[in-house]
C-alpha cells in the first residue's frame, strides 16, 4: 500500500508562511459567489469545479501554492488534484472560517 502525505497547517500560520514565500500564490477554491462575499487579501479564486484552469493561471509547477476554502475539505481535494497534476509545493491551509484576519470584498 502506497501512502501519500498531504501537508496541512493552520490557516493563520499558513498566511504567514505564504507572506514569506518567494513568488507564492494564495489560492481560494470556493465558488465565485463565496469569494465575492469575502476573501483573504491577495488570494486568487479558482473554483474547485474549475481547477483545471490552474494550469493557465499557475503554469510553473514549482510555484509555492497555499490553498484554502470554507472549512478545509475542498482545499484538501484541490491539493490532491494539484499534486496529481505535477505541482509539488502545495499546502492545504484549511478553511477561511478559522481565519482571524481581515477579509476583502
Amino acid at each position: 500500500m502506497r501512502l501519500k502525505s498531504l501537508f496541512q497547517i493552520d490557516i493563520d500560520a499558513g498566511i504567514e508562511v505564504y507572506k514569506m514565500a518567494k513568488n507564492g500564490i494564495l489560492l481560494d477554491v470556493r465558488t465565485n459567489q463565496e469569494y465575492a462575499q469575502g476573501h483573504i487579501p491577495e488570494s486568487i479564486n479558482i473554483d474547485l469545479a474549475s481547477l483545471d484552469q490552474v494550469l493557465e493561471k499557475i503554469p510553473d509547477k514549482k510555484t509555492p501554492v497555499f490553498v484554502y476554502c470554507r472549512s478545509g475539505a475542498r482545499s484538501s481535494r484541490a491539493v490532491r488534484q494539484m499534486k496529481k497534476a505535477g505541482y509539488f509545493d502545495v499546502t492545504n491551509i484549511g478553511g477561511i472560517e478559522n481565519y482571524h484576519g481581515k477579509l476583502e470584498k
